[in-house]
Parts: C-alpha cells; sequence; structure tokens
C-alpha cells in the first residue's frame, strides 16, 4: 500500500468529519472546507491508487519475461498454441493479417534503392 493512499484516506475522511461538523453548525465555510479537504483526499487516494497498479504491472511484466527468459522452449510452445487456437477461431482475421504482412513486405522488398544522383551530367 503506498503512502499517497493512506494519506489520502485520511484526509478524505476528515474532510467529510469536518463537512459534518459544518452541516451541524449551519457554517457554509466549514462545509466548503471540508468538501475541499475531502476532495484532495480522494485525488491523493487515486493518485496512490495509480501508483500501485503502475507499481503491479511493472512487477507482472518482470515476472512474465524473467520466466520468458528461464524457459525459452516452453515460452515458444505456449507461443505458437496460443496462436494456433487464434487462428483456429478465427481464419478470416488471421487471414487478413498474413495477406498484409506480405503485401507490406513486398513492397518493402520491391522498392528501388535509394541512389545518390550523379555529381557530373554529359
Amino acid at each position: 500500500m503506498d503512502k499517497d493512499r493512506i494519506v489520502g484516506s485520511a484526509k478524505e475522511f476528515a474532510g467529510r468529519a469536518e463537512g459534518a461538523i459544518g452541516d451541524l453548525a449551519s457554517d457554509t465555510q466549514t462545509q466548503a472546507s471540508g468538501k475541499a479537504r475531502e476532495a484532495a483526499g480522494s485525488v491523493q487516494n487515486l493518485y496512490g491508487q495509480a501508483k500501485d497498479a503502475v507499481r503491479d504491472a511493472t512487477d507482472t511484466a518482470a515476472s512474465y519475461a524473467k520466466d520468458a527468459y528461464d524457459k525459452p522452449a516452453e515460452t515458444l510452445r505456449d507461443g505458437s498454441q496460443a496462436i494456433a487456437q487464434k487462428v483456429q477461431d478465427n481464419p478470416m482475421g488471421a487471414l487478413l493479417v498474413a495477406g498484409g504482412i506480405g503485401f507490406a513486405l513486398a513492397l518493402l522488398m520491391a522498392r528501388p534503392s535509394r541512389r545518390p544522383p550523379p555529381r557530373w551530367r554529359y
């Protein structure tokens, strides 16, 4: 749990309490201050949640990369099986993707090489 989440939750709670006190005392300035503090706490809590989510995603990606590096044969086999399953599930989409890749490669290979223009002309 991130420090921002804890501080944000505390600010949010304090803002709610301040807003409730303002409601009881019918003081609009205290109510507005409580709402502002509650909103600031919510934003800080969301920021902490986002940081936690990024940290978790990074850890997961690093774990997957480490597993793929440690077991390349299994990773290749699993990837091949996943691709084969996708092709079986959607053969027309796979055909379109393969055709697009082939078309792009053909364009790249058929392009004339770039030569510098001649310096002298007769």
